[in-house]
This record gives structure tokens, C-alpha cells and sequence, in this order.
């Protein structure tokens, strides 16, 4: 599958039978994209790529949600032209149970 998903708009997104353990700790260990996944955490509901408190240029963001995308810590979606960012805990929890927690405040 191409970057974009079947949608078109919609990025690709692994599925649980394709998350890599060594993947995902290696996007953790960056500070901006565990900031970003405790963001996720505090706010219990998805944000927009422009609303989070990160101290990086658009396009280096971009990069990190790419990033935890392909790791498939990240659903992205969009909202009319917004880039919605949706944690996937449900999915980190029924493939590395206790991850998400360990990782955040």
C-alpha cells in the first residue's frame, strides 16, 4: 500500500499484527514524539497537528507524526482540511499490554 490508504486522503496505517516492538520504542525514544503521545494521553480525545505544544518547524512535526504513525502508536484522519492525531491505546494495549502507561507521566 502507498503512503495514502485505499481513501486517498487518509494516510496508511499498520495493523496490530504488523506493530514491531523495536519500531515503536525507537520512535519513543525521541522527547518530541513522546511529548506528543503524552499529549494524547492528558487530553483523552484527538488533537489537530497544529494544536500541540511542540518546540519544532511544521515540517520537522510532520516527520515525528510520521514517524509514530508508521510505528502505529498514531492514527491520523482528517476533519474537513484539519489532520486529526488519535492515539491508539486500545490497539498498543492488546499488543504490548502496559506500554502506553510505562512510557507516561
Amino acid at each position: 500500500m502507498s503512503y495514502y490508504g485505499r481513501m486517498g486522503r487518509t494516510p496508511a496505517h499498520p495493523d496490530v499484527a504488523q506493530f514491531d516492538l523495536q519500531q515503536i520504542l525507537e520512535a519513543l525514544v525521541d522527547p518530541v514524539r513522546r511529548s506528543i503521545v503524552s499529549q494524547l494521553v492528558a487530553s483523552g480525545t484527538d488533537i489537530k497537528c497544529g494544536d500541540f505544544d511542540i518546540p519544532v518547524s511544521k515540517s520537522t512535526a510532520t516527520h515525528h507524526f510520521n514517524v509514530l504513525r508508521e510505528a502505529g502508536l498514531i492514527r491520523q484522519y482528517y476533519v474537513g482540511t484539519a489532520r486529526m492525531n488519535a492515539l491508539r491505546r486500545d490497539d498498543m494495549d492488546a499488543a504490548f499490554p502496559g506500554l502506553i502507561t510505562a512510557i507516561t507521566p
